[in-house]
């Protein structure tokens, strides 16, 4: 039964990888790291991820992708793309490499975040978006540290313990050459993505991250079809790593983009309490797999 349900949910992963592709090249109005975010996020979480593309990204028809995408809970999902798919892919990476020295797995968890958040904020994040800062690399790094931090640990929240506990009940599941260890990453993927949606809302509401994006030109009406009126754009301003904010209908230089920010101790605070949320999940799953840190397994 186990193996019949991976072949279906790999089968539509892939058909929905294949649509959310095409439809990223051919219907897409958004940036090209949203684009990516989106493509990773469906390879990880397969029919999940392309739902909840159709319902929040995909532009329904031309000069409708503002109006369409406008709401806070969209621009939510959208915002939390950007760092599901870097942290993800990060663990991913590091899951495969770690797997040849049989760690135990504590210090598992520990080098899976650590890759997770390299990628997560260095790449994915502040590498990526460096033109929302001006080409200033550091700049973008330090505007998205916090939204980050604070994102992932969510998201780690739920990914850690689904990983640690599959891995347990179900040992082939650690091996990459095997088609259970990419179905163990998508189901934790899912997870995460669950968990990390509340703090994403929080951010996005309380304008301190983006969500989704038109670019500029990118989406005109069709001849004889409006959006409709008023109609409110669902761009945001940018700052620490953006900002969700209605603005009237109109297409905005996304460089010139600032968003709220926080006080410095209001940010430790925040940040503390995420990691604070993450070793609660950590020792939650204690309860029923042992978290170990010894040298191999």
């Amino acid at each position: 039964m186990l193996q019949g349900a991976m072949i279906v949910w790999f089968l539509l992963t892939a058909a929905s990888l294949v649509f959310v592709i095409w439809d990223s090249v051919f219907n897409g109005v958004t940036s090209w790291v949203q684009k990516l975010a989106w493509i990773l996020v469906v390879a990880y979480t397969g029919p999940v991820g392309c739902f909840l593309y159709l319902m929040t990204c995909r532009r329904p028809f031309p000069g409708g992708h503002d109006d369409f995408t406008k709401m806070t809970w969209k621009q939510s999902v959208n915002s939390e793309m950007h760092c599901l798919a870097g942290d993800a892919t990060g663990i991913v990476i590091a899951a495969v490499i770690v797997s040849v020295f049989h760690l135990t797995n504590g210090w598992v968890s520990v080098l899976e975040y650590i890759a997770g958040f390299i990628c997560g904020l260095f790449i994915f994040q502040a590498l990526m978006m460096r033109g929302m800062y001006d080409g200033d690399y550091w700049k973008a790094v330090r505007k998205t540290l916090f939204a980050e931090t604070v994102s992932m640990n969510c998201v780690m929240a739920g990914m850690l313990p689904t990983m640690i506990v599959l891995a347990c009940v179900w040992p082939s599941s650690t091996e990459p050459s095997m088609p259970e260890f990419w179905f163990r990453m998508s189901i934790a993927s899912v997870a995460g993505l669950f968990t990390a949606y509340p703090v994403n809302y929080w951010l996005v509401n309380s304008q301190l991250k983006h969500g989704c994006m038109t670019l500029p030109g990118a989406d005109t009406p069709a001849l004889g079809h409006r959006s409709p009126e008023p109609a409110m754009s669902g761009h945001m301003h940018q700052g620490n790593e953006g900002v969700a904010q209605d603005q009237p209908h109109q297409k905005h230089d996304h460089s010139k983009m600032e968003m709220a920010n926080l006080s410095l101790p209001t940010q430790i605070v925040l940040i503390a309490i995420s990691f604070a949320i993450l070793i609660v999940a950590g020792l939650a799953t204690s309860l029923f797999v042992p978290v170990k840190f010894g040298l191999t397994q």
